[in-house]
């Protein structure tokens, strides 16, 4: 294990980089941070699992990190990347056209790249239509060419069980919470907001409540990311919320060791982008 202020890297000491052709590269970018986990496919194990948070200048960090880092430099097996961005409209499955895909583009702002992505969600019914601002495209297309390009949501929505009634999905970094509510198993919102502290945080989450008409008491709340049972943001949620739980990694044939020290659900949306085709 490796860490700083800031970031955490833990590898398996067993793990022999001439074997990343069996391996597949797990990538998850957010506003403020960008973490990656290496899965070796043949041997069913988690190889590496690397995290930032707090960047200032994520792009700078993820690009300085994909120029040096000797993980990311392999050759693997296949890459998936999920990414947020602020241009992204989830078209309801009854709506959807694919030949009316370019017609998404006007929604869009001018900064972001001209290629369109259209990511379907049927566990759902809808189909998410997004693309990427043009640095990052630039960088993925630079360093990690053959990536499949995934919307930050998608990894989140890999882990939601399907169930009636209201259930809201927290995907928490440092400094930002993820949201998605589903409801009668249709996504009805998601929306990304930056925290710096768990007053900020409350606020939201009241706001979510009144706008979203949320029954408190059913309304069952599944977390991921960097979020504690009884820090601050634990506790904000369980003065509203009766149901709370932890969303963990996938329950895959997956040998996840190398976590057995770290909260489970820390990683479980980065390495639900397994499940992501």
């Amino acid at each position: 294990m490796k860490n700083d202020k800031n970031s955490i890297l833990l590898v398996d000491p067993e793990f022999d980089p001439n074997t990343a052709s069996d391996c597949n590269l797990l990538l998850k970018i957010t506003a403020d941070s960008f973490s990656y986990a290496i899965i070796d496919r043949s041997s069913k194990q988690l190889k590496a699992v690397f995290d930032e948070q707090e960047c200032e200048d994520m792009i700078s960090s993820l690009t300085l990190a994909l120029k040096q880092d000797v993980y990311l430099s392999l050759s693997f097996k296949d890459i998936k990347v999920s990414v947020y961005t602020v241009n992204t409209i989830a078209i309801p499955d009854e709506l959807y056209a694919e030949e009316d895909l370019n017609v998404y583009a006007k929604f869009f702002t001018d900064e972001q790249s001209n290629t369109l992505y259209a990511q379907p969600e049927n566990k759902f019914g809808f189909t998410s239509i997004f693309n990427l601002q043009v640095f990052v495209e630039d960088m993925l297309n630079t360093y990690l060419l053959n990536a499949k390009r995934f919307e930050q949501n998608a990894p989140v929505l890999a882990l939601a069980p399907t169930k009636t009634g209201n259930l809201l999905l927290l995907d928490f970094t440092v400094g930002s919470v993820n949201a998605l509510l589903i409801r009668e198993e249709k996504m009805i919102f998601q929306n990304t907001y930056e925290i710096s502290n768990a007053e900020e945080f409350n606020y939201y989450l009241v706001l979510m409540i009144q706008e979203l008409q949320l029954d408190t008491p059913t309304t069952e709340i599944l977390l991921s990311g960097i979020i504690h049972e009884n820090d601050k943001s634990y506790n904000c949620l369980s003065s509203y919320f009766d149901t709370i739980s932890f969303n963990l990694p996938p329950a895959a044939d997956i040998d996840y060791a190398i976590l057995e020290d770290m909260p489970a659900h820390y990683y479980s949306s980065l390495l639900a982008l397994d499940l992501c085709v």
